[in-house]
């Protein structure tokens, strides 16, 4: 019989089948890191290149806008920003700040309507990889409660997701999201996606799990999604040179007609494909797309001095006729005391925020 003072891991240790599975798992954890594996980054961010480097789907605007941005630390992180506009889509004000250090992201932006929306972001450690992000948005007409935990390992992603979850009505309605992504090779990686929803306790909730895929080669990347629903994203990114990029996404869902399959209805597919490519300039950056559905949209970002830039965007839709001007202006403000801090922190002196 063991003795009391025996501790329970030292116990278990002498267990022959805990012994044997101690043995496994750290040869198995010793392989794994010969293999040199890298954090392939998150299911979200698979199309990155493409999607937020290449394409203007984060970049189009119409009408006018100017934005004035005035910093006041870099580490910590902490600015300011005025934004006034007129255009579709766009508020005539908004105030937004950041503040940022190793540890905590704070971002909070309200406009002149009165809507508040923030983001709080916070690393368990200096060098810890578990992060806990929140967002939430209030007076929107959509307000929006969002809760984050991401554990970032040395070769995979994990992450857990919480929107407008609630228990008021004697269980949990919203919408819960889980995501893991796992590098298999040094250039292959894989993952899914699964979704639980339920907008109220009278209903049963709904499931859905979709399946990812991220090949990344010395100046390539190729994604794929596949989502429970019956519908395929794919995006192909390529550096034609150093100043020079392009990107390919496509888009395919199938659903079944009217009474569907087993009523004889036909299966109705619906996608479209965005071709787009990037030039850098030395003080200036040219974005092109070109859809599959007639619209073709650009983008000019040019540094007319150190703290302004001018950006010039338009689309043309040729099947609707419909085009789209969009001029802003932007404007960032330092002082000589915070140029001297950057060149003082250099690159390695930044702080690691946890966006």
């Amino acid at each position: 019989m063991a003795s009391t003072s025996e501790s329970p891991l030292a116990f278990l240790s002498k267990n022959p089948v805990y012994s044997g599975l101690s043995d496994v798992y750290t040869s198995f954890q010793e392989r794994r890191a010969k293999l040199g594996l890298s954090n392939p980054g998150t299911v979200e961010t698979i199309a990155k290149e493409v999607q937020r480097d290449v394409l203007l789907t984060n970049y189009m605007f119409s009408g006018l806008r100017a934005d004035i941005t005035k910093a006041f630390s870099l580490s910590p992180l902490f600015q300011v920003s005025h934004q006034f506009a007129m255009g579709e889509r766009l508020n005539p004000y908004s105030f937004a700040s950041i503040y940022g250090t190793n540890r905590v992201f704070a971002q909070g932006n309200i406009d002149n309507a009165g809507a508040l929306s923030t983001r709080f972001n916070w690393r368990w450690g200096p060098t810890s990889t578990h992060v806990t992000k929140t967002q939430f948005q209030i007076g929107t007409g959509q307000d929006m409660a969002q809760f984050e935990h991401e554990y970032v390992g040395n070769d995979f992603t994990a992450s857990v997701k919480t929107l407008n979850p609630s228990f008021l009505d004697g269980g949990l309605t919203g919408i819960v999201i889980g995501h893991y992504l796992q590098s298999i090779t040094p250039k292959l990686a894989v993952g899914l996606e699964g979704v639980w929803q339920r907008s109220g306790m009278t209903q049963g909730p709904e499931t859905a799990v979709s399946y990812v895929a991220r090949y990344k080669s010395d100046d390539w990347v190729v994604s794929a999604q596949l989502q429970a629903q019956g519908a395929l994203n794919t995006s192909f990114w390529k550096r034609l040179s150093e100043k020079v990029q392009a990107g390919v996404d496509m888009t395919l869902s199938v659903a079944p007609g009217a009474g569907g399959l087993m009523a004889g209805g036909a299966l109705q597919k619906e996608g479209i494909t965005t071709f787009g490519a990037k030039y850098d300039f030395r003080m200036s950056t040219f974005r092109a797309q070109f859809d599959s559905k007639g619209k073709l949209s650009v983008l000019l970002e040019k540094r007319v001095a150190a703290p302004v830039t001018m950006t010039f965007a338009a689309d043309v839709d040729h099947f609707t006729q419909q085009t789209k001007i969009g001029v802003a202006i932007s404007i960032e403000a330092s002082t000589e005391e915070l140029q001297d801090q950057q060149e003082a922190l250099g690159p390695q002196g930044s702080p690691n925020i946890p966006f």
